[in-house]
């Protein structure tokens, strides 16, 4: 297949045998995603699973439709310019935001809905609500950003933003999949095994068949070759039976969402802290891959590049979808397989398809998640060593010191597991504390994650008055729940609202001395002992990787 272009010397072969290898990767990782957004939803949070999957599953479809379209003509017209075959910019689902979004908005929005008195489905219209503007505000603030791209990498140093993400990508994306692998470890770590030994270790299968679509396939076959035997859960596993047939459902909620949003913007506007740091971490993400396809013979503009990934979080956003989209950092791979613009056009329509026209249900009821979780494992450590191989040596202090809030979510999720709703008045004194400490050190962990590593990686840098303004920024987020929140559901007050409804929840004792004061106090004075430590020190070598601190 080919198309002329302007050149009369070449025509851009924009479709080859690389395409159909790259496809199956970026489709498995789309898919996989949007299993694992149904599974979190469902089946830790009690959403209603029909719901889950006719109104927020087709949204989130259409934005990896509408993001791989447009980034298929960007490549066309690539091809175009510069007379020669080109490889497409890969986009899909944010892996990180879908944690993000399940965890720490959809989730919640869902129970203190329901705690509110709501039944189960306007709880569930209520979340999604919520959702909906918090993948809108995202959508705006990357295409806002998108000609600002040079500024935010300025600001924003690369410890504290990829500290945050592999804060998220170590702990949370590489953890709680694995509980699901581990629950039919015969199936999940073959393929595991599979998947790890072909894309993380680079092995070559016979007939270059892609590594994704082995494991998934060894999976499957380990997984209902045991259901067989009786050794296994067998067809549909947890995930109940398909919704309906195949039939169009394009949810379009905006109408009712404008009404909705009238009168609960205060309550949405609270998820803002955890939206806003995910959408700039695409903005950056989004640079790191345009530069890394110039690195491999592509040069795409940027700021059109992160413009697009705005445009097609927003088309999710107004059909109902939950997850923001992002370029992703495979772009080299594709083109080492020869891929073109084939792959991405495929995936977009796909996995559009999937959603639109429903057979999603069938792949989320057919494929188990023993067999698919392995690939999140692999998105998760290739996030953390991206990490770590774009950051200088000297801040890898900075990006593991990002982990440590991200360790105080995972344990604040396992106590859930023992009190769900954090009720303190059964347990004894320290243990009232310490449910205490671990819940304000989790929330906001994301907003927390990225000031720690910034303020660290400055303070490396003999950037003292920077240092100081981060916490002095973290102080006022403090004072207003934006980080360490004294409360279950974390919403943004003012500090003296916080400490009323601390001792009508009885959380005041439990939080001697940690109150959003404390909390505020606290980082500011942080902020002006490195000012005066600075003032008096002598700042760290010029190049700090030259003088390795002895350990």
């Amino acid at each position: 297949m080919s198309i002329p272009t302007k050149s009369p010397r070449a025509r851009y072969d924009w479709f080859s045998r690389g395409d159909i290898n790259a496809f199956f990767g970026l489709m498995l990782d789309n898919v996989g995603d949007m299993i694992l957004m149904a599974t979190l939803l469902v089946g830790v949070f009690q959403m209603p699973r029909e719901f889950v999957l006719t109104k927020m599953i087709p949204g989130t479809a259409i934005c990896v439709f509408v993001g791989d379209a447009i980034y298929t003509f960007m490549a066309f017209r690539l091809a175009a310019k510069t007379g020669r075959s080109v490889t497409a910019m890969p986009l899909g689902l944010d892996t990180p935001s879908t944690f993000g979004s399940v965890f720490l908005i959809i989730g919640p929005a869902f129970a203190a809905a329901q705690a509110s008195g709501m039944d189960e489905m306007a709880a569930a219209r209520h979340a999604w609500y919520t959702a909906i503007a918090m993948i809108l505000a995202s959508g705006i603030f990357k295409v806002a950003s998108s000609t600002i791209c040079g500024l935010i990498r300025r600001v924003v140093p690369r410890a504290g933003l990829l500290g945050s993400l592999t804060a998220i990508a170590l702990v949370i994306i590489s953890f709680l999949p694995l509980l699901e692998i581990a629950a039919l470890p015969i199936a999940g770590f073959s393929a595991l095994a599979i998947i790890l030994m072909t894309l993380t270790a680079r092995w070559d299968l016979p007939k270059r068949i892609p590594g994704a679509l082995a494991g998934v396939i060894v999976g499957c076959v380990i997984y209902y070759a045991m259901a067989a035997l009786g050794l296994g859960p067998g067809f549909g596993g947890e995930a109940g039976r398909p919704v309906g047939g195949l039939q169009a459902t394009i949810p379009l909620p905006i109408l009712d969402w404008l009404e909705w949003i009238g009168g609960n913007w205060e309550a949405a506007s609270r998820f803002l802290p955890v939206a806003l740091p995910l959408a700039l971490a695409t903005i950056v993400g989004g640079i790191d891959c345009t530069e890394s396809a110039a690195h491999a013979g592509d040069e795409y503009p940027t700021g059109p590049i992160v413009f697009a990934d705005g445009l097609a979080t927003i088309a999710g956003g107004i059909f109902g979808g939950v997850i923001q989209s992002t370029a992703y950092i495979g772009h080299p791979a594709y083109k080492a397989m020869d891929a073109r613009a084939g792959y991405t056009l495929l995936t977009a329509l796909f996995v559009g398809s999937a959603g639109v026209f429903g057979f999603f249900a069938w792949i989320f009821y057919l494929v188990p998640k023993a067999a698919v979780f392995p690939i999140l494992i692999f998105v998760g450590l290739e996030i953390t060593a991206q990490s770590f191989a774009a950051t200088p040596k000297r801040h890898y202090p900075a990006v593991a010191l990002a982990c440590v809030p991200a360790l105080a979510y995972l344990a604040l999720i396992a106590l859930k597991q023992v009190l769900p709703t954090l009720e303190l008045a059964t347990l004894a004194p320290e243990s009232k504390h310490w449910v205490q400490t671990v819940l304000m050190l989790a929330n906001g962990f994301i907003v927390t994650s990225l000031i720690w590593s910034t303020v660290l990686a400055k303070l490396i840098d003999g950037e003292a008055g920077k240092a100081a303004v981060g916490l002095g920024i973290a102080a006022i987020f403090a004072c207003f729940g934006v980080i360490h929140s004294p409360l279950p559901d974390a919403p943004l007050s003012t500090p003296w609202a916080a400490i009323e409804a601390m001792k009508a929840t009885g959380r005041f004792e439990a939080a001697a001395g940690q109150t959003p004061y404390h909390w505020a106090a606290a980082y500011a004075l942080l902020a002006v002992l490195v000012w005066a430590v600075s003032r008096f020190s002598t700042p760290p070598p010029a190049d700090p990787d030259e003088h390795p601190i002895a350990i």
